[in-house]
């Protein structure tokens, strides 16, 4: 008996295609390339790359606003009081 196990995944036909050139112009076929991954990641007990989430284009005009808010202070309001702050936001005419 073997102690081999498959595993069956949906990619895109054109990643499979691009995959599979470049693992053939290193030598290896598919398996042996999701093996070397499968490998290297329980080696490093986790993904052995960084996964970033691009953020969506409000949040990144977001993080935009506060780096400005954040490198002009002068330009506003400070609170160390939320009574006082909500006072403000009520009486702005």
């Amino acid at each position: 008996m073997s102690n081999m196990s498959a595993i069956n995944v949906n990619v895109p036909t054109n990643i499979k295609e691009e995959a599979t050139n470049l693992f053939n112009s290193l030598g290896l076929n598919m398996s042996t390339a999701i093996n070397i991954f499968l490998k290297k990641a329980i080696f490093e007990r986790g993904i052995p790359f960084e996964v970033k989430q691009q953020p969506t284009k409000e949040f990144a005009e977001a993080l935009k606003e506060l780096d400005y808010i954040e490198s002009h202070p002068d330009e506003y309001k400070v609170y160390h009081d939320v009574d006082k702050m909500f006072d403000d936001i009520l009486n702005e005419d």
